[in-house]
C-alpha cells in the first residue's frame, strides 16, 4: 500500500509543479525585457559569444516544445519563445543554447545521455507490453516481468542522467545572461525562477519513475514468493 501512495503522491506533485511552471511562464511572458531582443536574437547572440557558428535557431510549433537537436545542430524554439521579447523567452532561449554549448564542449553527461538514446528508445518501445505480459504471467513466467523491469530501469537511469544535463544548461544560461548583460538584475531573477521550475519537472519525473520501478520490483518479488 505504501508504494501505491508514493506513486500517487508523485503524480500529484508532478501535476502541481507543471501547473506552477505554466503559471510562471505565463506571468514572465507578459513582462518585456529592457533590451527588447527576441528569443531568437538572444539565442543567436549566445551561440555567437560561445564561438558556435554551425547551429541554427529555428521555430517549432507548440508551447514548451523547445529543445536542442544535436543531430541536425538546431536550437528549436517554440513560437512564443522564438518571437517573444520577455524574461521567459530569454530564459528558455539561453537554456537551449546551453545544451548547444554542452555539445560543443563535449560535456560528459550530455555525451552519456546521447549514448543511451538508442537503448532507451528501444526500451520505451517495448517496456509497456513486456511489463503487462510479465504481470499477467507472473506465476508461470516470472522472468518476463524481470526483463520488463530491466527495460524500465534503463528509462529510469536516463531520467536521472538528464538531471545534471538540464541543471548545467540552466547554469550556463544564467551565467551568460548576467555576464553579457542581456538582462538586468530583476529580469535575471525572473529567468532564474522560470528555469528552476522547469528543472523541477525533470526532478519530479525522475523520482516518479523511480517509485514506479520500485512498484514493479515489489510485484516481481511478491510473485517469486508465491
Amino acid at each position: 500500500m505504501g508504494i501505491y501512495l508514493i506513486v500517487i503522491l508523485f503524480m500529484l506533485i508532478g501535476w502541481l509543479v507543471s501547473l506552477q511552471l505554466k503559471r510562471k511562464f505565463e506571468k514572465y511572458s507578459q513582462e518585456t525585457i529592457g533590451n527588447g531582443m527576441s528569443g531568437k536574437e538572444i539565442a543567436e547572440k549566445m551561440l555567437h559569444d560561445n564561438g558556435i557558428n554551425d547551429v541554427k535557431v529555428i521555430s517549432v510549433e507548440g508551447q514548451l516544445t523547445d529543445h536542442y537537436n544535436p543531430l541536425n545542430r538546431t536550437v528549436n524554439l517554440s513560437e512564443p519563445v522564438y518571437s517573444g521579447r520577455n524574461a521567459a523567452a530569454a530564459a528558455v532561449a539561453a537554456h537551449e543554447c546551453g545544451h548547444a554549448v554542452q555539445h560543443a564542449k563535449a560535456y560528459s553527461m550530455l555525451q552519456l545521455r546521447s549514448a543511451l538514446v538508442p537503448v532507451v528508445s528501444f526500451a520505451s518501445k517495448w517496456v509497456q507490453w513486456v511489463l503487462l505480459a510479465g504481470i499477467l504471467l507472473i506465476n508461470t513466467f516470472p522472468s518476463l516481468l524481470l526483463a520488463g523491469i530491466i527495460l524500465f530501469a534503463m528509462t529510469v537511469l536516463f531520467s536521472f542522467i538528464t538531471l545534471p544535463v538540464e541543471f548545467d544548461a540552466s547554469k550556463r544560461a544564467l551565467v551568460w545572461l548576467e555576464s553579457s548583460r542581456m538582462v538586468n538584475s530583476a529580469e535575471h531573477a525572473k529567468a532564474k525562477d522560470a528555469l528552476w521550475w522547469a528543472a523541477m519537472t525533470y526532478v519530479v519525473a525522475a523520482l516518479s519513475a523511480l517509485a514506479t520501478l520500485m512498484y514493479y520490483v515489489m510485484i516481481y518479488l511478491g510473485g517469486r514468493r508465491n
